[in-house]
């Protein structure tokens, strides 16, 4: 999804939704954005990780497959 581009917010973006998706496997956008919102990403404005997470959700990459 060309979520991450620098690296800076991986970790604690990949955390985030992981500790989301345990808690709640079909969140909203809005559950996704409460989630994620103490990291610090200057690189995508956000639109793209929330896709990702929305994507990851169901299983997989919006892009045909779980890379």
């Amino acid at each position: 999804n060309g979520a991450i581009q620098c690296g800076f917010c991986t970790p604690g973006m990949i955390m985030s939704a992981k500790a989301l998706l345990d808690e709640n496997p079909n969140p909203t956008e809005e559950e996704i954005k409460t989630a994620i919102e103490g990291n610090i990403c200057r690189c995508t404005g956000y639109i793209q990780i929330i896709r990702a997470i929305e994507a990851a959700a169901k299983g997989g990459s919006d892009e045909g497959g779980v890379r």
